[in-house]
């Protein structure tokens, strides 16, 4: 999943107290990238009999058991200080991951990613449409280029419009607000009450999502309208794999940060539209078109340019 730089500042990295190493940090931001966008896509081996209510609920609770045991040795508090805040918080980015990884059972992975990778440009906008902040032509160019290359890889067919390919980019819609969300209300809160208020909300909407949607159905179309669905070992085993997968990538990420300088560090997370695409591609044999990838890296400019210009 993507951490936005309102999240970095939420977090407090400890900046001050290390020495800068922007090899270190480097590395530990791409091997974060690579990680996630590998434990993305083993999201593709339970959407058969699966469904996307059972594998937010089961996933949760995976990474609440393992924060809970991090906080025991002391490594972090799970108790947010201002709860209702953390909760709404955790409500609108939870609903951007409804949306992103419902995406990923029925359209290739590539798409997805970059879909929710126009997330930083919605940042830059709602920053400047309702904070007032200012917004350089430059920088409004490059969100008009990040845009267009959205599109290039979805490529609308007007005669035959499919408006779930846009799905993606309301997922990162969904998590630009919960990013900005994060910097007005949740300042101060620490990494662990975040991660675990965001856990926990999705724990709910994955109990809401089983006891709603019916047990029954095969194939990855009825992964989001299926509920709780019998439980296969293999099942469990990736729901798991997935899971602390995502929580090793986010540490990469941290560490990159803690390490780093955020206006030098945060471009290399567009690496994960690279390394998403290609374990999707060595996983899955999902190629990409030579016009996705020019759309891959309008979106990768895009992000740079507002990324580097909006860093402190």
């Amino acid at each position: 999943m993507l951490v936005t730089l309102e999240d970095r500042k939420c977090f407090g990295t400890p900046q001050m107290t290390q020495h800068i190493a922007p090899t270190h940090a480097a590395l530990s931001i791409l091997a974060g990238m690579a990680t996630l966008g590998l434990s993305d896509n083993f999201i593709l081996h339970v959407t058969d009999d699966s469904s996307l209510w059972q594998f937010h609920l089961l996933r949760s609770l995976i990474a609440l058991g393992i924060m809970g045991v991090i906080a025991m040795f002391g490594f972090g508090m799970i108790r947010p200080k201002r709860p209702w805040a953390v909760l709404a918080r955790s409500a609108i980015q939870g609903t951007s991951m409804l949306i992103y990884f419902g995406c990923l059972a029925i359209l290739p992975v590539g798409l997805v990613v970059a879909g929710f990778f126009t997330s930083p440009l919605f940042v830059a906008l709602i920053a400047a449409l309702f904070q007032g902040k200012r917004i350089t032509a430059v920088h409004a160019f490059a969100i008009f280029l990040g845009f267009v290359g959205a599109l290039l890889v979805i490529r609308p067919d007007p005669a035959n419009l499919e408006l779930v390919a846009f799905l993606p980019i309301v997922a990162g819609l969904f998590y630009a607000i919960g990013a900005v969300a994060t910097r007005a209300w949740c300042e101060g809160e620490g990494t662990l009450a975040l991660s675990a208020g965001f856990f926990v909300m999705l724990t709910l909407m994955g109990v809401v999502g089983c006891l709603v949607f019916p047990g029954v159905g095969e194939g990855a179309d009825g992964f989001a309208s299926r509920g709780w669905m019998p439980l296969h070992r293999e099942t469990l085993f990736w729901i798991a794999l997935q899971a602390v997968g995502t929580l090793i990538g986010i540490v990469f990420l941290f560490r990159g940060y803690q390490v780093g300088e955020a206006s030098s560090v945060a471009v290399f997370e567009f690496s994960l539209l690279i390394f998403a695409s290609a374990w999707a591609w060595y996983l899955w044999g999902q190629a990409i078109t030579p016009l996705a990838l020019f759309g891959m890296a309008l979106i990768i400019l895009s992000g740079v340019v507002v990324a580097m210009r909006r860093a402190p």
